[in-house]
């Protein structure tokens, strides 16, 4: 994965129908999504139970550009090795998740994947300041976790405090969380560069009706280039 820091889509799989995965995936792939996003949830951390590393492993054979897990899960560590072996690109954990954050992205990094670390609305941005050399991602959440098809929390004023922290660290900016038409100018402005997207891909669209799911991609993609 070669660093850059153009505007990528990134579905959210938690919107897709959830009896057909594999077909769900090359679909959003087929129709222009740059990454695909598993929202993998603990029914502890956040409200809400979702997948685990056997079905992060299911879904990486159907995967061809990158795998982005966010993790809403705690603990963390026990896990890393296991969503490395399942085939996770980028794994992302919340600073909110464990006392050791640093130690966290340190073991993602040495099993081999590229660490993201998560921020909830809740949280500012300076809680990321000493880690922006041990990551490759900020993900910034714009609802609070555990739920699809939320309303957007407005944190744009965080995005542009993370992009003028990061300078010119190879570090993207990702966010999470009712990105629509409507909401997707403003991050990118602040200096985003990744949309998760779920529902706003997804609507309307089917593995019968693809068609719809570019649609929709291609219109988050032109109002954030707008």
């Amino acid at each position: 994965m070669s660093f850059d820091r153009s505007v990528k889509i990134a579905p959210s799989i938690l919107s897709a129908d959830f009896a057909n995965f594999g077909a769900e995936i090359r679909a959003i792939e087929a129709q222009g999504a740059d990454w695909v996003h598993v929202d993998v949830m603990d029914g502890h951390f956040v409200p809400n139970l979702t997948f685990g590393p056997p079905a992060v492993k299911a879904f990486r054979r159907h995967v061809t550009t990158v795998m982005d897990v966010h993790l809403m899960i705690a603990p963390v560590d026990p896990t890393i090795d296991a969503y490395a072996e399942a085939g996770a690109d980028i794994l992302t954990a919340h600073v909110e998740a464990g006392p050791h954050i640093h130690r966290t992205l340190q073991a993602i990094r040495g099993a081999g994947m590229k660490a993201g670390v998560a921020l909830n609305p809740g949280t500012p941005a300076e809680a990321v300041a000493h880690l922006l050399d041990l990551a490759d991602l900020v993900c910034v959440m714009t609802v609070n976790p555990g739920f699809g098809g939320q309303k957007f929390i407005d944190m744009t004023a965080k995005v542009r405090t993370l992009r003028a922290m990061i300078g010119d660290r190879p570090v993207h900016i990702e966010i999470d969380g009712g990105v629509d038409p409507q909401t997707a100018p403003l991050v990118v402005r602040a200096g985003a560069d990744v949309l998760v997207a779920g529902s706003a891909v997804f609507k309307g669209g089917s593995v019968d009706a693809p068609q719809v799911y570019g649609d929709n991609i291609r219109a988050i993609r032109a109002a954030a280039a707008a």
